[in-house]
């Protein structure tokens, strides 16, 4: 992997800072990604284990990346909005890729309520050319907007997921427009555990999305 230099950051948001960190490569990158975390009332944050994970095999790849804490999550300002705000908090850390790496195409990779707002936004905006859903919480949200996403797109599932059932991603994924590739990792949890103390489902997780990449 080319040099890197990791640095914390602040950016604009729409309710006030955002805190950022942001892990940059030398030289002239292909592609820069941009990786969403889970919940925050339950504790998701941008130093989330998965996000981690996800992030280090897109910067291993030799990715820019960056990840940001969600209004009210960390050092953020304002307030949770169930998901509304959040998505124009997805647009702020969009908008500071474009204009930190310009006319580079945006990868936008979520977890969990992180893959519920981030693919929504990615779907429709023209800078993100393709996207990764880990853990999509598709038991209680809505994802319909996946129903025409035409950009290439990966999702990665624990068989055991309890807020994403396979069956019912499977079922939802039939319907959306290709390209797209689901990978079930078997006896992995939401959180890609597969055992107390467990790496494996984390390591099945950073295989797939390599082999995708």
């Amino acid at each position: 992997m080319a040099e890197s230099f990791h640095r914390t950051i602040f950016l604009p948001g729409p309710v006030g800072r955002l805190e950022a960190l942001l892990w940059t490569v030398s030289g002239d990158p292909a592609e820069v990604a941009l990786v969403c975390h889970p919940h925050p009332l339950f504790g998701g944050t941008l130093h989330n284990k998965v996000v981690y994970h996800a992030a280090r095999v897109l910067h291993e790849a030799g990715m820019p990346v960056l990840r940001f804490n969600f209004r009210g999550a960390g050092l953020s300002e304002g307030e949770h909005d169930k998901g509304r705000g959040e998505k124009d908090d997805v647009h702020a850390a969009l908008d500071y890729l474009t204009e930190t790496f310009p006319a580079k195409p945006i990868l936008l990779a979520g977890f969990s309520f992180g893959s519920w707002v981030g693919l929504d936004v990615a779907c429709e905006d023209k800078r993100v050319s393709r996207l990764i859903g880990l853990g999509l919480p598709v038991n209680q949200s809505d994802v319909g907007y996946l129903d025409k996403c035409r950009k290439p797109k990966l999702f990665v599932q624990g068989s055991e997921d309890q807020y994403g059932s396979p069956k019912r991603l499977r079922e939802l994924f039939k319907k959306w427009p290709e390209p797209k590739k689901l990978v079930v990792i078997e006896g992995a949890d939401h959180f890609f555990a597969s055992g107390p103390g467990s790496l494996d489902g984390l390591d099945q997780l950073d295989d797939a999305i390599r082999s995708w990449l």
